[in-house]
């Protein structure tokens, strides 16, 4: 009896031969390159827009702070970190530091617990809520200019509004652009007027979120409104709140418009009042950088800048996490 070859092949212990691979057709082969390399593509527009404006100017103006460097006649030599060393010991830029964090402060955490509040209102029910919601949003879409310069009225030393009532409880007038911690308050509640709001409907739309059967266990077993709101709504919103945090300190570190415009006789130099009684670091930067033309010491300016920035968001981003995992 004959035994066919294959068989024969395996009673032999012996492997049989594949058959041969077929080739892909062009089709399958572009198939494979879409699917493998269009997420890149897709993806790619943000990276080439970041680092053309964003991650290119931050390592140019890192390398401008080595340097003498103004900004008509150019680069004057490597300086090493000088610029550096000199803005440790300039008085002028320790005062716009305390400026910065004071300013930041007083216009912050006061907004972010009103904000808390403010959406905490929103959430119940409400008659007109689509007018109100729209409403509290209102400060944030106007003019930042036209912002300040209302509020540099309002806050007039000899014909404000904000003197006019304290004239009423006796309360002698205040000159709100000269003092140093009258004009931090009158700043800060216009910073707060504008971005109030805005955080609220983040706020709001993070509560919205969180499951009603939680309020409705939590009112079964007697609890008041307050303590529902501390003890279910501020946990399940926790990321929403850390977030809120992170870009206020960003956008509070960073502040220029509404100190700059604040004081209508020193928009242009930058200075912030008479004495520097509200000079931030970003408009300091703005002095040395357009003024002065000091381009390396303001580029070191804005570095400095970025570093407090970047400290103090991982302190908020550390703390958030550790009440986070105690709560």
């Amino acid at each position: 009896m004959t035994v066919a070859p294959e068989r024969a092949a395996a009673g032999r212990g012996t492997t049989p031969v594949p058959p041969p691979a077929q080739r892909l057709s062009w089709r399958d082969k572009l198939g494979r390159l879409d699917t493998r390399y269009t997420p890149y593509l897709i993806i790619a527009p943000f990276f080439v827009v970041f680092g053309i404006f964003g991650l290119y100017p931050l390592l140019f103006t890192a390398w401008v702070s080595l340097h003498e460097w103004q900004l008509i006649d150019g680069d004057q030599g490597f300086t090493g970190l000088d610029n550096y060393a000199e803005l440790l010991s300039d008085k002028n830029f320790w005062n716009a530091l305390g400026n910065t964090v004071s300013l930041f402060l007083l216009s912050t955490v006061p907004q972010l617990f009103a904000a808390l509040g403010l959406a905490a209102l929103l959430d119940r029910g409400l008659r007109g809520r689509a007018f109100w919601r729209a409403g509290v949003l209102l400060p944030n879409v106007i003019s930042v200019a036209a912002v300040a310069l209302v509020f540099a009225q309002l806050f007039g030393r000899d014909f404000g509004i904000v003197n006019a009532l304290l004239g009423f409880i006796g309360v002698d007038p205040v000159d709100w652009h000269a003092e140093t911690w009258a004009s931090h308050l009158a700043i800060s509640s216009m910073v707060m007027w504008r971005w109030t709001g805005y955080n609220a409907l983040i706020y709001l739309a993070a509560m919205q979120s969180v499951p009603k059967d939680m309020y409705e266990s939590a009112m079964l077993d007697g609890a008041s409104r307050w303590r529902v709101f501390w003890s279910i709504t501020v946990p399940s919103i926790r990321p929403t709140i850390l977030f809120t945090v992170i870009v206020s300190t960003i956008g509070g570190m960073q502040l220029f418009v509404e100190p700059q415009l604040f004081d209508p006789g020193g928009t242009a130099t930058g200075t912030g009042g008479d004495d520097r009684q509200f000079q931030t670091l970003v408009m300091y930067l703005y002095e040395k950088g357009f003024r002065l033309f000091d381009a390396g010491y303001s580029s070191a300016i804005a570095w400095v800048l970025f570093l407090l920035i970047l400290v103090v968001a991982v302190v908020n981003f550390t703390v958030a996490r550790r009440i986070a995992s105690k709560g």
